[in-house]
């Protein structure tokens, strides 16, 4: 059998390897900062990078800074303020960030072999890692000189951590490297050192001198991946990267990927026409389009990862194809979008941009609480908070998130109601909707943790137009070719916009598979000058696929201790799963199942809610009775329920005398529990602890309301379709 890496050679050949790879986890605790960091036998990493270099110094570097994780070089901000005490702890046990602590114990001038002894690692590794601290502290004493910065960049030194040393600027570094003629050549990834030709055009970069990545006569577009899989941003982006390749290259042109991870279709080397196995930083993009010249960089499916680089690659002359820059900031940046909407007549909720911590209470004062907090620029939710009084506000504003002028926060108005979300396509005069998805959770709830319904169940004609004509109305006033997604949020018959994407999204597979139109496929097209119309679409509503499709979230709580699974406007679910059926409630049975849902028709439900939900409560309360569910409350619950003539068994609260809802966890004597407590979210609350045991005893615990219902839906057609089977049975007896 021929290996499909060099053509020539067959699999029984021995591998003869001239680089280094590395290979890091991306850990969820950027977003779980309460979660056990602690590493042991269970998986907690949802993604993971890799790196090749010509040495290991240089491989893990680059391996750092593919990250994504606030790091760009073998250090880790404030890890030079802890106690000793705590750094020899924390070597000690295995974390996410030992890597850095290691770091730092090698500056504060830590023996190898004392870290050898706390830590166990080889000390071939921590030797490497040494040396890493020794260059770092050359280059600090030795400002620009050439010789120097040749070797950093060789042993795989950023130009932003260089600049960092030298007191000047990324910028300046990168001028300077190539007036020097310091410049990263690119080496083909073969199995056999160069002893025989590789006919796979896969890259790295390195500081040497043979080029091995040569510019072909043909037009070459590059594409940016997303980086690591990481909550809010998933293969998703990977499924949106490939689709576009291929259109590029049936389009003609040389499709060429810029990626790290190595666990996405994108980066097989049968996919593009060139892989470059590189870190998503503008330095190391910069360096490849100086060595390609392609016609333009495509930004829109690599999620925010991408997105973040057009700002740089537009201020270095580089052409980002589709939607631009500017029309990019007018969608991210708050003033200008809400300027772009006052022009549109489009209402959205009443919200400031704050500068400050002051200024951020006075406009939450003004505009009323509760409000939504959250950064700009952020995707999957990241730092995202509904707070409902001032002390709340002060202590996000304190904890969640470092306000400056240069990191503003946004303060909206939070809307109770029905969340909807909108894809399309626009190529400037045509606007292609392939479908509106309905959330089953109201507003609120992070779109990528709720379960979205396609067609929608519940929307009026008359919204559907509506939501048709703001989409129009949004694509062309931004100015938008390609791809963009919608948030809506429907309240009191009325629609508000909440957001808008000016990229692919996470419902793009969701929604291409369903209705049968390769999105990204269509909107690179459109990118590169192929019209709608061109293509054999028509604007407005793509016509309604027969059947129901939902897509149900999948969390990782069990593996994550000590964080909350309380669902909120910040993104917690690792991934998704799609249910397809004739009726809402028979998709959604497959798509809770397919989560990993346990339903049964019968059993015990056990209640435990806030006073401001027991209202509410009690509704679902009578339907999972009637339903032939045993009810089991604590004691304030329970009275309401036994006021309204339900039979419910009381359970004693955290701490009082047994049966306690914790004893009726361990003894697995509920099917479901239904738990709103959320205020709060410290491990030391009733709440959070009532959820964590949930979690560890596989007992499917419910904070949304809303998915009580959608739940409740579905076992009430469960037992429908039971009585409805015995009664067919009853007749064909008495027949």
């Amino acid at each position: 059998m021929l290996n499909p890496v060099t053509g020539k050679t067959y699999a029984s050949f021995e591998p003869a390897l001239d680089y280094v790879v590395s290979k890091i986890p991306r850990w969820p605790f950027d977003k779980f900062e309460s979660g056990n960091r602690s590493l042991g036998t269970q998986m907690k990493a949802t993604g993971e990078v890799m790196a090749i270099g010509r040495t290991f110094e240089e491989s893990l570097l680059k391996a750092i800074r593919s990250l994504e994780a606030g790091v760009y070089h073998f250090e880790l901000n404030g890890a030079s303020e802890i106690e000793n005490d705590l750094l020899e702890k924390r070597i000690r046990k295995a974390g996410d960030e030992r890597l850095f602590y290691i770091a730092e114990g090698l500056k504060r001038g830590i023996s190898i072999e004392t870290i050898h002894e706390w830590s166990k690692i080889d000390l071939f590794f921590l030797k490497k890692m040494e040396g890493i601290i020794g260059i770092e502290r050359m280059v600090a004493n030795a400002p620009f000189n050439q010789e120097v910065l040749k070797e950093a960049k060789q042993k795989g030194f950023s130009d932003k951590k260089i600049a960092e040393c030298w007191n000047t600027t990324e910028s300046e570094i990168y001028h300077f490297r190539k007036e020097k003629g310091i410049i990263p050549v690119y080496k083909m990834v073969d199995t056999c050192a160069s002893e025989f030709e590789s006919e796979t055009p896969y890259y790295y970069g390195t500081y040497e001198e043979e080029n091995e990545s040569f510019r072909t006569d043909r037009k070459s577009v590059i594409v940016l991946g997303s980086g690591p899989i990481r909550i809010g941003q998933g293969i998703e982006f990977d499924y949106a990267t490939v689709h576009s390749v291929k259109a590029i290259k049936e389009s003609g042109y040389e499709a060429i990927i810029i990626n790290s991870n190595p666990e996405t279709v994108s980066t097989d080397f049968s996919i593009s026409d060139k892989l470059y196995f590189e870190p998503l930083t503008i330095e190391d993009v910069m360096s490849i389009i100086d060595l390609e010249h392609p016609e333009g960089v495509v930004v829109q499916f690599g999620g925010q990862t991408a997105i973040n680089l057009a700002s740089n690659l537009t201020e270095n002359g580089v052409k980002i194809l589709g939607t631009s820059l500017e029309d990019l900031d007018r969608a991210e940046n708050r003033d200008k979008f809400e300027q772009t909407l006052e022009q549109l007549n489009i209402p959205q909720p009443l919200g400031k941009t704050a500068l400050s911590v002051d200024e951020a209470l006075k406009i939450a004062q003004e505009i009323g609480y509760p409000v939504l907090v959250r950064p700009s620029y952020v995707l999957g939710g990241r730092a995202m908070e509904i707070v409902y009084r001032e002390e709340e506000l002060l202590h996000y504003m304190k904890n969640a998130v470092k306000i400056n002028p240069k990191h503003p926060v946004l303060i909206d108005r939070y809307l109770t109601g029905k969340e909807i979300e909108v894809d399309a396509i626009s190529d400037g005069e045509n606007v292609l909707i392939p479908g509106i998805m309905e959330h089953i959770e109201r507003a609120g709830v992070h779109s990528g943790d709720s379960i979205a319904v396609y067609p929608p169940q519940t929307l009026s004609n008359e919204v559907k137009q509506k939501l048709v004509e703001y989409t129009e109305k949004l694509a062309k006033g931004l100015n938008i070719i390609g791809l963009l997604n919608i948030q809506y949020v429907l309240s009191k018959n009325e629609v508000y916009v909440l957001e808008v994407n000016p990229r692919s999204s996470r419902t793009v597979p969701f929604l291409s598979k369903i209705t049968k139109i390769p999105m990204a496929k269509i909107a690179t097209k459109v990118i590169l000058g192929n019209s709608l119309t061109e293509q054999g679409y028509s604007s407005g509503l793509y016509p309604e696929r027969e059947g129901v499709f939902v897509k149900v979230p999948v969390f990782s709580f069990a593996k994550l201790r000590n964080v909350d699974i309380t669902l909120g406007p910040e993104m917690k679910s690792t991934g998704e799963v799609m249910g397809k059926d004739i009726t809402l409630e028979k998709a959604l049975y497959k798509g809770l199942v397919a989560s990993g849902m346990k339903i049964q028709k019968f059993g015990t439900v056990l209640f435990t809610v806030a006073d401001k939900d027991k209202e509410e409560t009690l509704k679902i309360a009578k339907r999972f009775a009637n339903n032939g569910y045993r009810l089991m409350a604590t004691s304030g619950t329970a009275k309401m329920f036994e006021s309204a003539g339900l039979s419910v068994e009381v359970v004693g609260k955290i701490g009082s005398e047994s049966p306690t809802l914790i004893d009726i966890i361990h003894e697995g004597k509920t099917q479901f529990i239904i738990n709103t407590l959320t205020k709060g979210k410290q491990p030391e609350r009733d709440g959070f602890r009532i959820r964590r045991e949930a979690v560890e005893n596989g007992i499917p615990c419910l904070t949304s309301l809303d998915t009580a219902e959608a739940i409740l839906r579905v076992i009430e057609s469960m037992n429908f379709s039971a009585e409805a089977m015995d009664a067919e049975e009853e007749e064909a007896i008495f027949a």
